[in-house]
């Protein structure tokens, strides 16, 4: 059922500038670009960063994911002289063409990435990256990284919540490549639910560049594109026993096919022939890595038979058959009436191997119905999710944004008049509070120049979207989640593995207390600001309300 391919760093860095040139972005980007070098001020020192504002699908969090991408879209950002040339098409003709000289000298070499560690649980409000660099260039990375970081953090996320309602013994396998928004988008979903809790991808490609082990067997199509025995071929197969006479594979599968029936009171003549004929077909192929669909026509008339029969003869010679694939109707009542069958056969004909055989689950699974499934008594053991896993039907978008908080050295800050749209300003650091239990219970998001708080000494902090104003904390740990991962060009921090990623998403979710991790109507998780960030957010609304009447006032 599974293959597993390794890649090298090269291939994926090779793939992220083939998809993520600089040239995908927006137009605006290069008009504001424009602008600001024509006033001078395209190397003024700017920061932005990038947040979400409300955890996705009514959830009490996310997950970060994507930066690795980023730090590879840093390090090979630059414009190819076609790039230009494009550039200078589609902008106004009046453009200076001195700022086309200047787009083709542009890399990222004084850019600066500080980041929250890939796979880290976080939550709405909080800086998940903060870019720094000259004004210009760090404006023109904007759609990129959001591109990068929205659709990877989402679907990463939307695997945990899977993987939360699945519970941590069911393996999952992800084949969503069929259903996904284009080719990128089917090899994004592979690599990020990986990393967000699945086992497993049917999407090859993603297997050999991600290393994530791949799984596959055979489709419908397959099973009823035979009508009878007479197609299979060849006929034969040698026993793993070390005899080296070819066994007639046919006459021994329908000799066990007789006594199945005899055992389970089945009538012979509503098995369908092409079905076993398919099963016969693949298991001479593969009998190592014999895992078949039986719902092709009847489970309990013809398919759990057919299966049955063509184990039971692999067994024979010595070989150990995988399972089964149930993708129609009640998978939890066919589950449990395989499961009997199964044992039934182990028990009456002495053969062990059928305890061990695996059931596969697959029929348009949702987050619901596997919360369902759990609830229902059943024999699954692998389930197999696409459409409602890739395209993330509950939400199609993490809505993260890029916004400027420091330009020249001063704190900037978007005044909304939707307070939820208005932004936080200057350089920040986020803290991650623990109480004694191990448990996080608070990030608080400081300015960077702040001494971090310690853990024992109490604190007062101003929660975000609270009615109570202030509030005051004792954490007995402290873990700084900012880390620089990018700068002068090159990737400073190196990034983990997919397993490492992985694993680190499960440590984090683990620690997060279960009343966060409901999958209906979560507790709210603290996002609080320093009190010195606090009196910056209040001064500066407090100077643009006084001062929104000058130029009238002159």
């Amino acid at each position: 059922m599974e293959a597993h391919s390794g890649s090298t760093d090269g291939l994926h860095e090779r793939s992220i500038r083939e998809r993520v040139p600089p040239l995908l972005t927006d137009m605006y980007q290069f008009t504001m670009a424009y602008a600001y070098w024509r006033a001078g001020r395209h190397q003024e020192p700017a920061v932005f960063e990038l947040f979400f504002r409300d955890n996705p699908f009514g959830g009490g969090f996310s997950l970060f994911a994507g930066l690795h991408d980023c730090q590879l879209f840093l390090r090979s950002f630059r414009f190819t002289d076609e790039d230009v040339e494009f550039l200078r098409s589609v902008l106004p003709p009046a453009t200076d063409p001195a700022f086309f000289q200047f787009l083709r000298g542009l890399d990222c070499s004084d850019v600066t990435l500080r980041s929250v560690p890939e796979g880290t649980v976080v939550f709405a409000r909080v800086p998940l990256m903060e870019v720094t660099g000259p004004l210009a260039v760090v404006q023109l990375l904007e759609t990129s990284l959001l591109c990068l970081v929205n659709y990877a953090s989402l679907v990463c996320s939307n695997a945990a919540r899977f993987r939360l309602a699945a519970g941590p013994r069911r393996r999952l396998l992800e084949m969503g490549l069929r259903r996904a928004q284009g080719p990128d988008g089917g090899l994004t979903a592979s690599r990020y639910t990986h990393i967000g809790g699945f086992d497993l991808t049917s999407n090859v490609q993603a297997g050999f560049l991600f290393g994530i082990p791949v799984a596959g067997t055979m489709a419908h199509s397959y099973v009823t594109s035979f009508t009878c025995l007479k197609e299979v071929w060849p006929q034969t197969l040698v026993a793993m026993t070390g005899n080296p006479d070819p066994v007639d594979f046919i006459s021994l599968t329908k000799g066990w096919l007789s006594r199945v029936c005899d055992l389970l009171g089945a009538e012979p003549r509503k098995v369908r022939e092409g079905e076993l004929a398919a099963f016969l077909s693949y298991a001479i192929a593969y009998p190592h890595n014999f895992l078949a669909v039986i719902d092709s026509y009847s489970v309990g008339r013809s398919g759990l038979l057919n299966f049955s029969a063509v184990a039971l003869a692999l067994c024979e010679l010595g070989y150990r058959p995988v399972g089964v694939r149930l993708d129609s109707g009640d998978l939890c009542r066919q589950s449990l009436d395989v499961r009997h069958v199964f044992r039934l056969c182990s028990e009456h004909f002495s053969i062990p191997a059928f305890d061990s055989l695996i059931i596969v689950g697959t029929n348009n699974i949702s987050e619901q119905s596997m919360a369902e499934l759990n609830k229902k008594e059943n024999e699954i053991d692998v389930v197999g999710v696409g459409t409602h896993l890739v395209t993330c039907t509950r939400q199609p978008s993490l809505g993260c944004v890029y916004k400027l908080v420091e330009v020249r050295g001063r704190p900037r800050m978007k005044i909304s008049e939707d307070p939820e749209k208005s932004t936080v300003p200057g350089r920040k650091t986020v803290y991650r509070l623990v109480d004694a239990e191990g448990q996080p219970f608070l990030d608080l998001v400081c300015l960077a120049v702040e001494p971090p708080p310690e853990a024992g000494v109490p604190l007062t902090c101003f929660p975000l979207g609270c009615e109570s104003p202030s509030t005051s904390v004792t954490p007995a740990q402290v873990t700084c989640l900012c880390q620089e991962v990018f700068t002068k060009g090159q990737i400073t921090h190196p990034p983990s593995s997919a397993a490492e990623t992985r694993a680190k998403v499960q440590h984090s979710l683990q620690t997060l207390h279960p009343r966060h991790k409901r999958l209906n109507e979560p507790v709210s998780y603290t996002v609080a600001l320093s009190e010195k960030l606090y009196n910056l957010v209040t001064e500066i609304q407090r100077g643009s309300s006084n001062s929104s009447n000058f130029l009238l006032a002159n």
